[in-house]
């Protein structure tokens, strides 16, 4: 498994939760973009910031978001997300964030570093890498 994202990705919030617990997996996965941009969807920091306990972790956590590309939701995202839902809702509990996730990435043609494969490896068209 590769162990430095490209500049051509995008990172799931589980690995930005791991980073901001300061797991060492995530902080050195991370560490290892030297220069490159990490890039989130908005989705990502919106599920981190939702997971904060206090105000002294709500602090932290933007600092540490501070240090992202925040990727919005395009239109055409919402629309590859919605197909997304639709096709695999049912058969795979694909769940909104990770499809809006997958969306952006899909449009942008980035590739995915998540912990959590099988909630994507449904989508042929997307290139998901757990790294670490």
């Amino acid at each position: 498994m590769e162990s430095s994202p490209q500049a051509r990705s995008i990172v799931d919030t589980d690995i930005l939760i791991d980073a901001t617990k300061r797991r060492v997996d995530a902080t050195t996965f991370l560490a290892g973009q030297q220069g490159a941009e990490i890039q989130i969807s908005i989705v990502s920091a919106m599920e981190v910031v939702t997971g904060c306990r206090d105000k002294a972790e709500l602090v932290q956590t933007q600092k540490f978001l501070q240090r992202c590309t925040i990727l919005p939701v395009s239109e055409t995202a919402s629309q590859i997300g919605y197909q997304l839902v639709e096709l695999f809702a049912l058969s795979h509990g694909m769940e909104i964030a990770d499809a809006l996730i997958a969306a952006t990435a899909l449009e942008r043609e980035l590739t995915l570093y998540s912990k959590n494969i099988r909630h994507f490896r449904m989508i042929p068209e997307l290139t998901v890498i757990r790294p670490y």
